[in-house]
């Protein structure tokens, strides 16, 4: 069998992006195929948690991304109307302490960059849309929309949640609508009355809705998110909507989120999908990475750091055994499938919880996190430290930045 060495990534957003840097590291021959005719990501907020900014620190990312980014000061839970903090978890200075990383808000924009800064130009192979995947013999063959072809000993999809590769691997099957929909705004902090905005990770929990808010770009803007559950099945991100739309929605809600909302230039909607676990997302020289394998509700805020965790994963079972690419993909599937499987319904069960109807749900909900936080101040309110604690990079090879020595 022959040795692994050219590697083909579809897709270049963040997860393709994050996994070419790993595998190039490792000295792979690495082309990330992308539809679009240029790079670029949407204008929206991405938070990166302690298990996903460690991959960061592995690939020596981190210095870069720190600087564009903004670490908030808790993670705080308010009622929906009065404002009250129900619960809060300390995260500067507790969990870089705790976990060996921080957990940082970012314009995906900004993130993007420094992704793409980190992979040679000539890697990457712009209005090149993947249409079909095929195997012969020891190569993997992509076909494009344009009737050029090229040939890889691997092929890995990143190529979102319609994903070409996975149709072709698998069949098609069209994801699910979850009867969730979202707004998103950025607001510059220069525009808002001073000390609006506290600087937290802030989740809103309501009937029907949860709305989050925190600063990126180094706290120069506020990116807002505003969950609803509605029967509005539009899913491009690249709709404009209008903040008064999603004022009219969270009408009864604090005052302050229409403040936020009122002071947003260019509002965007659109209706979230996600889909079952898969069984297994390999087949033969051919796998599947993020959204093409788990996409999952954002209640986690897991979607990129999972692909992140994903990307570093592969590149190392891919060195660790470039004599048999078959063995290697099969490895990293039965690495990350049950992790990622797990968190895939787990934020589909936290988007119930954090919406909730019935006010005595929501009653007992919140005195039940009252009680945590006096009792368990440490832990986080969604007990959800078997996330942030995994550590993929353990025992790792890649480069470590100054930072992280």
């Amino acid at each position: 069998m022959s040795k692994v060495q050219k590697v083909a990534v579809v897709g270049a957003g963040l997860g393709g992006l994050n996994a070419a840097i790993a595998l190039i590291q490792r000295g792979f021959d690495v082309t990330v195929y992308e539809q679009a005719p240029e790079l670029g990501e949407i204008g929206a907020g991405i938070q990166l948690s302690p298990n996903a900014s460690r991959v960061l620190i592995a690939l020596g990312l981190d210095r870069a991304f720190e600087a564009i980014a903004f670490e908030p000061n808790r993670h705080v839970v308010r009622n929906w109307k009065t404002g009250s903090i129900t619960s809060a978890t300390q995260m500067k200075g507790v969990f870089r302490a705790q976990y060996g990383a921080g957990y940082f808000g970012a314009h995906r924009a900004d993130f993007h960059a420094v992704l793409q800064a980190a992979v040679p130009r000539a890697c990457i192979r712009l209005n090149a849309k993947c249409t079909a995947v095929s195997q012969l013999g020891d190569r993997a063959v992509l076909s494009f929309a344009d009737g050029s072809s090229a040939d890889a000993d691997v092929v890995v999809g990143a190529d979102g949640i319609r994903s070409a590769v996975r149709e072709d691997l698998f069949g098609p099957d069209a994801p699910r609508f979850t009867g969730h929909i979202v707004w998103r705004g950025l607001v510059p902090n220069d525009s808002l009355p001073k000390g609006l905005i506290e600087p937290d990770m802030t989740a809103w929990f309501g009937p029907k809705g949860t709305v989050v808010h925190y600063y990126v770009r180094r706290g120069e803007i506020v990116n807002w998110i505003a969950h609803y559950e509605a029967d509005w099945r539009e899913e491009s991100w690249s709709i404009e909507s209008d903040w008064r739309e999603a004022a009219q929605a969270y009408a009864g809600w604090h005052p302050l989120l229409n403040e936020l909302f009122s002071r947003t230039q260019r509002c965007y909607k659109w209706a979230l999908y996600d889909r079952d676990p898969l069984p297994r997302w390999t087949q033969g020289r051919i796998t599947l990475l993020g959204d093409a394998a788990h996409p999952m509700l954002p209640y986690l805020a897991q979607g990129a750091a999972q692909a992140i965790e994903d990307g570093y994963v592969l590149a190392e079972m891919l060195a660790a055994n470039r004599e048999d690419p078959q063995g290697a993909l099969v490895a990293y599937e039965q690495a990350r499938l049950p992790r990622t499987a797990r968190i895939q319904l787990h934020a589909r069960e936290r988007g119930k919880i954090n919406n909730k109807t019935s006010a005595f749900a929501r009653l007992r909900r919140d005195l039940g996190y009252r009680l945590k936080r006096l009792l368990k101040p440490k832990e986080h309110t969604y007990g959800i430290e078997w996330i942030y604690g995994h550590d993929v990079t353990a025992g790792a090879r890649g480069p470590k930045s100054a930072a992280a020595a």
